[in-house]
């Protein structure tokens, strides 16, 4: 006959025997007070640490992670690409156009599916971008390997499109690269050419962008929706307002980026100086675009060595 075990007993199945020397009940007493969530250690909380009241703290954690593990790398310089996360290598955007079609084919026209391929059409069309950033990040790895400690790390907000582009550049050439991820609605992942050690993941769009400006040396901005829009735009007003340094932006395809934003006519409407549209100059090429970027450094080093 098997007999019950007593609840109560420090070796009940739902007890482990942690407080052998107790007696059962202060055994039992001792178990509620140790499993308390009150009892935890504040940093190994998550219902604390993730209350409305922790979000300084957060934010502080947030900013403080990737700073530590940068500086641990000796990561003093970056150069960073942002750019759109649709715009896909050529033969991703074919087949999803030829796919389109094919359903097109199948079930005959209608304004949504044609709206869907024109757009496909729109996104094919862009996909020597994705190649350009990629050869962008390949150029900046291969001409900075050499530097050590001092070479410029490509960094990206760590998606998919124009980011994992520009990573796998640095990534093809076996050199490191940064990406800043973001938590989503939507899935989102790091793409795969981001060097494991550096690749970040952050709650808060602002921490993310301090992080990105940070170490900043130039900006790339390849076309792109609202994320990279609103990245651009943040960094082209701190350096208008002066709260960051000033270094070189380049919008990278200029017949987007005009149609996209008429620069001029915010000058000419007087909502922005003549001198703001200086802050950023056009490419159409990586090796042009970097050509800028190693020249606004060298002026500025010849000009730090005049004033000494």
């Amino acid at each position: 006959m098997t007999s019950k075990r007593d609840p109560q007993r420090s070796d009940s199945p739902s007890e482990p025997r942690r407080f052998a020397d107790l007696s059962p009940e202060d055994a039992v007493r001792m178990s509620a007070l140790v499993d308390s969530p009150s009892y935890r250690l504040a940093f190994q909380d998550p219902d604390f640490i993730m209350q409305h009241d922790l979000r300084s703290v957060r934010l502080q954690l947030e900013l403080l992670k990737p700073e530590l593990i940068l500086r641990a790398h000796r990561i003093k310089y970056t150069i960073v690409a942002f750019g759109g996360t649709r715009i896909v290598p050529a033969e991703v955007a074919r087949a999803r156009l030829e796919a389109l079609e094919a359903e097109r084919a199948a079930a005959g026209p209608s304004p949504s599916l044609e709206r869907r391929i024109a757009v496909a059409k729109r996104v094919l069309a862009k996909a020597p971008y994705y190649d350009a950033a990629r050869e962008f990040g390949r150029l900046v790895a291969t001409e900075n390997l050499r530097v050590g400690d001092d070479a410029y790390v490509i960094v990206t907000g760590g998606g998919p499109g124009i980011m994992e582009a520009a990573n796998r550049g640095a990534h093809d050439v076996g050199a490191p690269s940064i990406g800043l991820n973001i938590t989503l609605p939507m899935e989102q992942r790091p793409n795969a050419y981001i060097t494991p050690a550096l690749c970040f993941q952050f709650q808060y769009f602002a921490i993310r962008k301090m992080h990105f400006l940070l170490r900043a040396q130039a900006l790339v901005a390849f076309p792109g929706g609202y994320g990279t829009l609103d990245e651009l735009f943040e960094a082209l007003t701190l350096m208008q307002t002066g709260k960051t340094r000033r270094m070189p932006v380049v919008l990278f395809g200029r017949e987007f980026w005009q149609r996209t934003v008429d620069f001029q006519y915010l000058a000419d409407e007087g909502v922005i100086s003549d001198a703001d549209l200086d802050l950023f100059r056009f490419a159409e090429t990586a090796a042009e675009a970097w050509e800028f970027i190693q020249q606004f450094h060298a002026e500025r080093r010849r000009a730090r060595r005049k004033r000494k």
